[in-house]
């Protein structure tokens, strides 16, 4: 352990190993499902709108339920929120593997389904990352971090590998079971953790939960450091995102290729992402992280260029996994950048913006892109949100040298912002 920096101080806690454990065996899951459920739409409908609204559906309801979820996570036991909620995830991925095999899937009841699951999953967020610093000593809080996004990056190669040939030899039924008994086994990790009360449950209830609701919101929009942060975070998973949630139809119009590719591509976002993630989990300091923030999303953006500009499988192919690589540097300096950065009371609150900002967007990334790619194709709709991001990325520059005082110096009060 020793000799992996770091991330092996924050894997050489039993804690740190139990949680992360189960997250690697339900994110697992998670990415059969979403493979098979993406290729189910894709086959019942031939239309890259409503694999976009497939997705969605699954994502958006994070809009609402997020920053309640947070509320929630911020005064409530969050160990048995985390059960819970993954519980609901499980028996809603058994329902769409059971209606599937008896052939009384539509897309309308999948749409239904994939709204259920994202209203669990807003809850899931923030329940099991506000754990995280019950789970290490702060000193090795930004590591576990980083292992927590690593963790989800493995899963993203090993979820696709899994999947892609399930489907092709026995359809989609048997990747979204999997993703049901996998949430299950991680709900029993749960009650294995030894966490300190302080760490376990939120602050005292003082106010209703829409008042709690309204003053995180409040508290992220009046941080110099966080509000900049969770904006640019947000305009960029919009613009930036739809590619990788509706990426059947870019396979087989783009490449002229089917399922087993899509597993491939995907696989390629984890292996580009899970390469980044050791680097970052590894890097062993704040300093500096406000600023790869800010340059991952830019690189994030050329390489969603690259991808849609070419035919060529093989360059697809390095141009997702670039993609996926500065996508998760990005994302684990924000979820850094939110951990260390909060004050305790507030946790739950920031992480469930985040959360909302990793789901939500994406979805409303997704919807547009496929509706705009129904009526002029993927290609120059993508283009044109990469160029759009440019003038975010001016924003950010502009913003940066502030953000960096208030998130690398101790800058968590906002008070007289």
């Amino acid at each position: 352990m020793a000799a992996l920096g770091g991330l092996g101080r924050a894997l050489s806690h039993r804690n740190a190993r139990i949680f992360f454990g189960g997250s690697l065996v339900a994110w697992t899951g998670l990415w059969m499902h979403r493979i098979a459920v993406a290729w189910l739409a894709w086959e019942l409908t031939r239309s890259a709108f409503w694999v976009g609204v497939v997705a969605f559906c699954d994502l958006a309801p994070a809009v609402i339920f997020s920053p309640i979820a947070g509320a929630v996570a911020d005064r409530v036991d969050r160990v048995r929120l985390a059960m819970a909620a993954q519980a609901a995830i499980g028996l809603q991925a058994a329902v769409i593997a059971g209606v599937t095999a008896a052939g009384h899937m539509s897309i309308g009841l999948l749409l239904v389904l994939e709204v259920a699951g994202g209203i669990a999953a807003s809850f899931a967020q923030p329940a099991r990352q506000t754990l995280m610093p019950g789970i290490v000593p702060r000193g090795d809080l930004a590591a576990a971090v980083a292992c927590n996004s690593l963790t989800f990056s493995i899963a993203r190669f090993i979820g696709p590998a899994l999947a892609g040939p399930i489907i092709a030899i026995w359809g989609v039924v048997p990747a979204i079971g999997a993703n049901a008994v996998a949430y299950l086994i991680a709900c029993a990790t749960l009650p294995l953790l030894s966490i300190a009360a302080a760490e376990r449950r939120g602050h005292p209830v003082s106010k209703s939960l829409w008042g709690e609701v309204v003053e995180g919101i409040s508290y992220a929009a009046r941080h110099r450091g966080i509000g900049p942060l969770l904006l640019y975070a947000a305009l960029g998973a919009i613009l930036l995102r739809g590619v990788q949630e509706i990426l059947p139809p870019f396979v087989e119009r783009l490449f002229g290729r089917g399922a087993e590719s899509l597993a491939i591509l995907t696989a390629c976002f984890g292996i580009g992402a899970l390469v980044a993630g050791l680097w970052v989990a590894n890097r062993g300091r704040l300093e500096g992280t406000t600023r790869l923030a800010v340059w991952a999303a830019l690189a994030q953006a050329a390489a969603t260029g690259l991808f849609v500009a070419t035919g060529w499988f093989p360059l697809g192919m390095l141009a997702a996994a670039l993609i996926g690589g500065f996508a998760s540097v990005h994302g684990i300096s924000v979820q850094t950048l939110l951990q260390t950065a909060t004050e305790h009371e507030f946790r739950g609150r920031m992480l469930s913006l985040w959360g909302l900002i990793t789901r939500a967007c994406p979805a409303l990334g997704a919807l547009a892109l496929g509706a705009a790619g129904e009526a002029f194709g993927l290609r120059v709709p993508t283009l044109v949100a990469v160029a759009l991001f440019l003038g975010v990325f001016a924003w950010g520059m502009a913003k940066l040298g502030r953000m960096e005082r208030e998130l690398e110096g101790g800058g968590a009060s906002p008070a007289a912002r």
